[in-house]
């Protein structure tokens, strides 16, 4: 007859449906008493054996359990599911008065923010910005710039020449010579933009980088207005005092010619591989106009005369930025880029 006391069986369902933590151990719980093996079901099924008077107080008895268990067990899946969407309501609510995640956002590439702080500066002293083609044509890349055919010059730049007859331009200065074209003196410009020279790469050369031209055309430019003036930028540029040098140097296109250097930043001065352990960083080639490129520009150097440069816009950011290697603004790397 201890089958049959459904007392035990009862404190034992509830204490297990007490416990229960999840729908998981709701239905075995659910199927050790109501399933087809389950506790409740074998009393039921072990009825009939019983006398009929004791059947019927018995089964009234299991199935007062059996209704009792179910509405405990609906019960408990309600609880559970509340539990649930309690829990998802919790973890997706969206406080809409709450500021939101701001997006992650590209940024501009240092090679650019120096293009832009150059032009800047140079606008503030009375240049304007102009620009040119990057094919270029080779009377403009090399003879209106006094560098014929068969000058020994022609080997200072290493050319990459087209199918198309035309060639990548080694330097901006070729816009010069299209401005004087068609603009009259007195005159104040840059060309900042890319150049390419078929050269081997290391730490402070690459084949394709960015430069920036000056030219200032009138009466009575001179050497000395270069000086003032590239001092002047350099000292906007780093916003602080910067210590120079111009050598004596040769270009074809100015005479005379010189190279200005800087004291390397990276270092102080004391040597590193950027400045090739000379403390000195050849920042631009410069020089006065000379006669034969005015002349090729349709100007009388008589009347005109005036002083160019070229700088590099990626030397100017490796000091700017303290960057000890040229190749790492075309790496591409973005534990590089993303310092910016």
């Amino acid at each position: 007859m201890a089958k049959f006391n459904l007392k035990p069986l009862k404190k034992q369902a509830q204490k297990d449906l007490n416990s229960v933590k999840d729908l998981k151990e709701l239905d075995e719980i659910f199927k050790r008493y109501l399933g087809k093996k389950g506790k409740l079901t074998q009393v039921l099924r072990s009825l009939e054996k019983l006398p009929k008077a004791k059947r019927v107080k018995i089964g009234k008895e299991a199935n007062q359990l059996k209704n009792f268990l179910g509405i405990k067990v609906n019960q408990k899946v309600e609880d559970l599911k509340e539990k649930v969407r309690k829990k998802t309501e919790e973890r997706e609510w969206i406080d809409v008065t709450q500021p939101g995640k701001k997006p992650v956002l590209g940024h501009l590439h240092p090679l650019t923010l120096v293009k832009r702080k150059t032009e800047e500066n140079f606008q503030a002293i009375g240049f304007s910005v102009v620009e040119g083609p990057e094919m270029e044509k080779e009377w403009y890349n090399f003879d209106a710039l006094n560098i014929p055919k068969d000058h020994p010059a022609r080997d200072l730049w290493d050319t990459f020449y087209l199918k198309n007859g035309l060639l990548l331009r080694t330097h901006t200065s070729p816009v010069q010579i299209r401005f004087m074209e068609n603009n009259n003196p007195p005159l104040r410009i840059i060309i900042p933009g890319r150049i390419f020279r078929h050269e081997a790469t290391d730490a402070s050369h690459e084949i394709n980088f960015y430069q920036v031209e000056g030219l200032m055309v009138g009466k009575d430019v001179s050497a000395a207005n270069f000086k003032a003036i590239i001092q002047e930028f350099f000292n906007r540029f780093f916003e602080k005092p910067i210590k120079i040098r111009i050598r004596p140097s040769y270009f074809p296109f100015t005479e005379p010619s010189f190279e200005v250097d800087m004291i390397c930043l990276n270092c102080g001065g004391k040597g590193c591989s950027a400045c090739q352990q000379t403390g000195w960083l050849e920042m631009m080639g410069a020089g006065m106009v000379h006669p034969n490129v005015l002349k090729n520009s349709g100007l009388n150097p008589k009347n005109w005369q005036g002083f160019a440069f070229g700088m590099g816009l990626d030397r100017l950011a490796m000091m700017k930025y303290k960057i000890n290697d040229i190749r790492l603004f075309y790496s591409g790397d973005l534990r590089f880029l993303n310092q910016f």
